[in-house]
Protein backbone atom coordinates (compact mmCIF):
# COMPACT_ATOMS: atom_id res chain seq x y z
CA UNK A 1 0.00 0.00 0.00
CA UNK A 2 1.18 3.39 -0.96
CA UNK A 3 2.02 6.00 1.58
CA UNK A 4 2.80 9.95 1.67
CA UNK A 5 5.44 11.25 4.71
CA UNK A 6 5.53 15.24 4.38
CA UNK A 7 8.23 17.06 6.49
CA UNK A 8 7.72 20.39 6.33
CA UNK A 9 7.92 22.60 9.39
CA UNK A 10 5.23 24.92 8.34
CA UNK A 11 1.69 23.61 9.31
CA UNK A 12 -0.28 25.58 6.02
CA UNK A 13 2.39 24.11 3.36
CA UNK A 14 1.40 20.39 5.19
CA UNK A 15 -2.21 21.01 5.43
CA UNK A 16 -2.05 22.60 1.35
CA UNK A 17 -0.34 19.27 0.30
CA UNK A 18 -2.44 16.83 2.29
CA UNK A 19 -5.11 18.53 0.55
CA UNK A 20 -3.80 18.19 -2.95
CA UNK A 21 -2.85 14.66 -2.27
CA UNK A 22 -6.62 14.06 -1.13
CA UNK A 23 -7.85 15.50 -4.31
CA UNK A 24 -5.22 13.08 -6.35
CA UNK A 25 -6.20 9.86 -3.88
CA UNK A 26 -8.55 10.48 -1.06
CA UNK A 27 -7.49 6.74 0.33
CA UNK A 28 -3.98 7.55 0.09
CA UNK A 29 -2.49 7.47 3.57
CA UNK A 30 -0.53 10.73 4.34
CA UNK A 31 1.38 11.61 7.25
CA UNK A 32 2.51 14.88 7.98
CA UNK A 33 5.63 16.12 10.49
CA UNK A 34 6.38 19.50 11.42
CA UNK A 35 9.63 17.97 13.56
CA UNK A 36 12.07 16.57 10.84
CA UNK A 37 13.72 14.22 13.45
CA UNK A 38 10.57 12.54 15.07
CA UNK A 39 9.66 11.97 11.35
CA UNK A 40 13.05 10.41 11.07
CA UNK A 41 12.77 8.18 14.18
CA UNK A 42 9.06 6.90 12.73
CA UNK A 43 10.69 6.35 9.13
CA UNK A 44 11.27 2.68 9.01
CA UNK A 45 7.94 2.26 10.53
CA UNK A 46 5.95 4.14 8.33
CA UNK A 47 8.04 3.02 5.71
CA UNK A 48 6.49 5.62 3.06
CA UNK A 49 6.17 5.00 -0.70
CA UNK A 50 7.10 8.79 -1.02
CA UNK A 51 8.86 11.55 0.85
CA UNK A 52 8.22 15.10 0.65
CA UNK A 53 10.81 16.75 2.16
CA UNK A 54 11.23 20.58 2.73
CA UNK A 55 15.12 21.98 3.54
CA UNK A 56 14.84 24.75 5.59
CA UNK A 57 14.18 23.74 9.18
CA UNK A 58 14.39 24.37 12.43
CA UNK A 59 16.65 21.77 14.35
CA UNK A 60 17.40 19.22 12.00
CA UNK A 61 17.15 20.40 8.17
CA UNK A 62 16.66 18.81 5.20
CA UNK A 63 20.15 18.28 4.16
CA UNK A 64 20.87 16.46 7.59
CA UNK A 65 17.59 14.45 7.53
CA UNK A 66 19.07 13.78 3.65
CA UNK A 67 22.70 12.59 5.61
CA UNK A 68 21.08 10.85 8.47
CA UNK A 69 18.43 8.75 5.55
CA UNK A 70 22.17 7.86 3.77
CA UNK A 71 23.87 6.82 6.80
CA UNK A 72 21.33 4.36 7.85
CA UNK A 73 21.17 2.88 4.43
CA UNK A 74 17.47 3.98 3.77
CA UNK A 75 16.40 3.98 0.24
CA UNK A 76 13.11 5.97 0.23
CA UNK A 77 11.94 8.00 -2.66
CA UNK A 78 12.64 11.53 -1.55
CA UNK A 79 10.82 14.41 -3.34
CA UNK A 80 12.58 18.02 -2.11
CA UNK A 81 9.66 20.17 -1.78
CA UNK A 82 10.94 24.14 -1.09
CA UNK A 83 10.53 27.28 -1.50
CA UNK A 84 14.64 27.91 -2.08
CA UNK A 85 15.13 28.65 -6.01
CA UNK A 86 19.01 28.71 -5.36
CA UNK A 87 20.69 26.94 -8.17
CA UNK A 88 23.42 25.30 -5.59
CA UNK A 89 20.89 23.56 -3.62
CA UNK A 90 19.65 22.38 -6.41
CA UNK A 91 22.65 20.86 -7.86
CA UNK A 92 23.66 19.60 -4.13
CA UNK A 93 20.32 17.27 -4.24
CA UNK A 94 21.83 15.91 -7.12
CA UNK A 95 24.62 14.27 -4.49
CA UNK A 96 21.78 12.27 -2.91
CA UNK A 97 20.64 8.99 -4.27
CA UNK A 98 17.17 9.17 -2.68
CA UNK A 99 16.52 12.32 -4.31
CA UNK A 100 14.18 12.10 -7.40
CA UNK A 101 13.27 15.45 -8.10
CA UNK A 102 13.95 18.56 -6.54
CA UNK A 103 10.80 20.78 -6.66
CA UNK A 104 9.68 24.24 -5.96
CA UNK A 105 6.32 25.39 -3.66
CA UNK A 106 3.89 25.26 -4.15
CA UNK A 107 3.04 21.96 -6.33
CA UNK A 108 0.36 21.90 -8.53
CA UNK A 109 -2.00 19.32 -8.48
CA UNK A 110 -1.34 17.94 -12.05
CA UNK A 111 2.45 17.18 -10.58
CA UNK A 112 1.32 15.16 -7.16
CA UNK A 113 -0.88 13.34 -9.86
CA UNK A 114 1.94 12.08 -11.80
CA UNK A 115 4.70 11.70 -9.10
CA UNK A 116 2.38 9.34 -6.85
CA UNK A 117 1.44 7.65 -10.35
CA UNK A 118 5.01 6.78 -11.07
CA UNK A 119 5.83 5.39 -6.92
Amino acid sequence: MKKVMLVDDNLINNFVMKKVISNVDEHLPVLDYTDAHQALLTLEEVNPTVIFLDLNMPVLDGWQFLECMVAKNMNYKVYILTSSTSELDRQRSANYPNVVRFLNKPLAEAEVAAILHVA
